[in-house]
């Protein structure tokens, strides 16, 4: 086999991967469950990796801890309330269920402003392209939101970004 027709199989290998995958996240996008989240981002920027945001998206998780509350001095504790789970989306809420053993997935709380708040103890990334505005910083009154899809197992992903005022929640154009 000549050298040219390696080099030829090589690239058509190559796309056919891409293209299954591309073609596995678009159907994902269209038959599983998407749900906008609230989200904590933080590290906006990391040279090494490129500009994205790391955005903690919170879940409502009243089934993993029940009636229980943080013990008062527990705010620098948080592994001691991380829990497995799985995800599931009910009434337009990402939401947390107790799992039976290791997922992949934790979910941790901790108190910001005497309220308990629940989150996704790994955080998904949101790649920005390299002039765009850092999406996160928002003005006083306004939320940082993403759309996201919901597999079976695994983190949820990212589709795009929204920001919520009042009660609306309006796509970022992002570009």
């Amino acid at each position: 086999m000549s050298p040219l027709r390696k080099g030829l199989l090589l690239a058509a290998a190559q796309l056919l991967l891409v293209a299954s995958l591309g073609g596995k996240f678009a159907w994902d996008r269209a038959h599983l469950p998407r749900v906008w989240v609230r989200t904590a981002a933080y590290d906006p920027e990391l040279p090494i990796r490129g500009r994205y945001l790391s955005l903690r998206l919170r879940v409502q998780a009243d089934r993993v801890y029940g009636n229980t509350h943080l013990p008062d001095g527990n705010q620098g504790r948080f592994w001691e309330q991380m829990k497995d789970v799985y995800l599931s989306v009910e009434n337009g809420e990402l939401v947390a269920n107790p799992a039976p053993g290791p997922t992949g997935l934790r979910v941790t709380r901790w108190k910001i402003r005497d309220a308990e708040v629940a989150s996704l103890q790994e955080p998904v990334a949101f790649f920005l392209p390299e002039h765009a505005a850092d999406p996160s910083r928002r003005a006083a009154g306004e939320e940082l939101w993403m759309e996201v899809t919901v597999p079976k197992k695994g983190p949820p992903r990212p589709i795009r970004l929204g920001v919520k005022r009042g009660e609306k929640i309006t796509p970022l154009d992002i570009q």
